[in-house]
């Protein structure tokens, strides 16, 4: 209901003069124009912030109607007939004739890509997105990492350059010997012992092209489409020969094989397969040296681990006493250290550290000299570090308890 004239409170006593009634009425004027223009302006943020919700909210049932719709496959046309076309299903090869409309015919050619639901009908043409991931994985600069700067791995690093190395630069010595050279290398081991640094160092001190990829790289939602990945990654090593592929996390893809039904592990494991089968299958493999790491050796499956594939298992262990020290001197070759620092010292006291450990060590002390406005590193700063480290190793694994 509308207030009357009567039940509305002035601004001024009834007794004021006709000048202060004007000056009380406009001050009141002014009030009510601000409080309108500030409620005008929360009303245009708040429109603003029911847009976004609404934006949000469109995209959200829009990605849950796509969670709702049947899966797809990845399939290759093999020939385009009067009939229809004939694809094969990747993953099972499974080979079938299906009709599409004239339109879609025109634009359709052997060796093209599509996406095919559970009746096999074309439902997409797919672009060739897989050749450029494939294509992307190379590696063009080289990363800044030699065999100097890994420390106490030097059996490992013979190893590694004895498999990798030797095959390509020397391979009339196999020759002359009369031996196969060895086709792959596994290393496995601890997080931050330096896997990763070896096939680093190989990308380094090498002229063959280097691929590097993630085992979790080769897993996604179309069935079929990380064998085909696999296959275009082999394919862009061959057409670059000499090459090394470096398979990182290889347990992603490899692990041991289940009685699980479900479709995801059904995809991973189909992956697997074609890896298996580019690595030792009937066609020649060719100039292409195959560099594989993982932290959970235990999870691999053993078709894998078998000669053919991986000739080479090379354990990367935490350093010993005399690794860490020189691997507290590789890391510390560019610090301003305390003349009197005892390396050797450092490395006995920091029992159990790994080498991605040890350069955090050097870091964290290197902060505290600056905490300190002081531009020497001092033991006792490595000493704060590593308990710094231990202390946080200590609550990630609680956290990981009560998770």
């Amino acid at each position: 209901m509308t207030d009357t004239v009567d039940d509305v409170d002035f601004p001024y006593a009834e007794d004021a003069s006709k000048q202060e009634k004007i000056s009380a009425l406009q001050e009141r004027l002014e009030v009510l124009e601000a409080q309108n223009e500030e409620m005008r302006d929360k009303l245009l943020d708040a429109n603003a912030e029911n847009n976004k919700y609404q934006q949000k909210l469109e995209r959200l049932t829009h990605e849950n109607k796509k969670l709702k719709q049947s899966p797809l496959f990845v399939a290759t046309i093999q020939e385009v007939t009067d009939d229809g076309v004939i694809i094969k299903q990747h993953g099972n090869n499974q080979e079938a004739l299906t009709e599409v409309t004239d339109e879609m015919k025109e634009d359709l050619e052997p060796d093209d890509r599509v996406a095919v639901n559970n009746s096999l009908s074309i439902v997409k043409e797919l672009s060739s997105e897989t050749d450029v991931r494939a294509r992307v994985m190379e590696v063009t600069k080289s990363p800044e990492v030699s065999y100097a700067d890994i420390g106490g791995l030097e059996e490992q690093m013979q190893e590694v350059r004895e498999t990798v190395e030797m095959p390509l630069e020397h391979p009339d010595m196999f020759v002359d010997v009369g031996i196969e050279p060895p086709s792959g290398v596994l290393l496995y081991g601890p997080p931050g012992t330096g896997k990763t640094m070896l096939a680093k160092a190989v990308a380094n001190e090498t002229d063959a092209t280097f691929i590097k990829m993630a085992g979790s790289e080769l897993v996604h939602k179309f069935i079929g489409e990380g064998a085909k990945l696999v296959r275009d990654l082999f394919e862009v090593a061959r057409e670059h020969e000499p090459a090394v592929i470096f398979i990182d996390e290889i347990d992603a893809i490899a692990a041991k094989r289940t009685e699980s039904k479900t479709s995801g592990d059904a995809e991973v494991q189909r992956t697997m397969m074609q890896l298996l089968s580019e690595m030792d299958g009937f066609e020649d493999r060719g100039e292409i040296r195959i560099i594989a790491a993982t932290n959970r050796f235990d999870m691999l499956d053993r078709a894998i681990l078998r000669p053919g594939r991986f000739d080479r298992l090379i354990e990367v262990p935490k350093p010993d006493a005399e690794g860490r020290e020189l691997i507290f001197q590789i890391h510390t070759r560019n610090m301003n250290v305390a003349d009197d620092l005892d390396f050797a010292a450092l490395a006995e006291d920091t029992e159990n550290a790994s080498g991605a450990d040890i350069k955090a060590i050097c870091t964290e002390a290197g902060m505290f000299a600056i905490r300190d406005d002081r531009t020497t590193v001092q033991r006792s700063d490595f000493e704060e570090a590593w308990e710094k480290i231990q202390a946080e190793e200590e609550d990630d694994e609680v956290s990981k308890t009560f998770a």
